[in-house]
């Protein structure tokens, strides 16, 4: 059975907190795992979360600051000690590079995994699959930093009524499917376009074009709101969103359901975030995350 769901490993911004881990999420989507922002202790939450390095198949990091990425090297060699029997892609800023060699090679250990590196440097599809075409877009942070985008292929929806109307049933209904018409019936007689799913991760960023073509029509948005609303002079100068703003992008964009995460450690209250992202008009789904949480990416329409 596919499984499409978000497993949050950490949420925490700059500074760990004895309840909030560094950054961490794995996205599994159908039979496939993409970890996004292994921050330090990655390898821990996984472990805590049922998380196993068999899962991975793809690392994407948005930017090299230690909470996004310091992960990295326990991720790796785990993938590694495990021997994980797939090749591993990993996703990242093309100029943070060496960081990447630095982590992957912080300390010996023996390599046994194809691990293929496929550096981000411009907006555009990564990679193409059956399943998805994952796209990046460029953030506005002071170190080079990119969201991720995953978009589902369209499919189509077949409607009973009109199938009954030209007498299809049965294995003709999969005649139909896979050769584009039956009997001078054409699919797109009797069915529907089914819009493919989508997905977006958003970590640190002032509010940016970027911001807003990876959030439109999101089904699951992941995005940081370091600051509230009342420290937004703090977001801008540091280069992050404030729980107002993440809404209002997610409200615009038409955002399904809205995921908050990457909280400053100065806010004991998380209920506050949620208060004011509602304040700014979102009606969606909402989460503020919370370490070792699950979220379901929200079944299609």
């Amino acid at each position: 059975m596919s499984v499409r769901e978000l497993v949050v490993l950490g949420t925490a911004s700059q500074v760990p907190t004895r309840h909030r881990n560094h950054n961490g999420y794995l996205l599994r989507w159908d039979g496939e795992g993409i970890l996004f922002d292994p921050g330090e202790g990655t390898q821990r939450q996984m472990l805590r979360a049922g998380v196993a390095a068999h899962d991975v198949n793809r690392i994407c990091v948005t930017h090299f600051h230690g909470d996004h990425s310091l992960g990295l090297a326990g991720v790796i060699q785990r993938i590694n000690l495990d021997q994980v029997p797939h090749e591993i892609t990993a996703h990242y800023p093309r100029s943070g590079k060496r960081f990447f060699d630095r982590l992957r090679y912080a300390t010996a250990y023996r390599e046994t995994v194809s691990l293929t590196e496929a550096p981000v440097d411009a907006d555009g599809t990564l990679a193409t699959t059956p399943a998805y075409r994952l796209e990046a877009r460029r953030l506005s942070h002071p170190v080079e930093s990119f969201g991720y985008r995953l978009v589902e292929p369209d499919g189509r929806r077949m409607l009973p009524e009109r199938l009954a109307a030209h007498g299809i049933t049965g294995p003709d209904v999969g005649r139909l499917q896979r050769e584009g018409s039956l009997g001078g019936v054409p699919l797109e007689a009797v069915s529907e376009v089914r819009r493919g799913q989508r997905f977006a991760f958003v970590m640190d960023t002032r509010l940016c074009e970027g911001v807003h073509a990876l959030a439109e029509g999101c089904d699951l948005l992941v995005i940081e709101s370091t600051f509230l609303d009342d420290d937004e002079r703090l977001a801008v100068e540091f280069g992050h969103l404030t729980a107002g703003q993440a809404a209002r992008v997610a409200r615009d964009a038409g955002v399904r359901h809205l995921v908050l995460t990457h909280f400053s450690q100065r806010y004991t209250d998380p209920a506050e975030f949620e208060r004011q992202a509602r304040a700014a008009g979102f009606e969606g789904e909402l989460t503020v995350a919370r370490d070792l949480l699950r979220v379901p990416v929200p079944k299609r329409r």
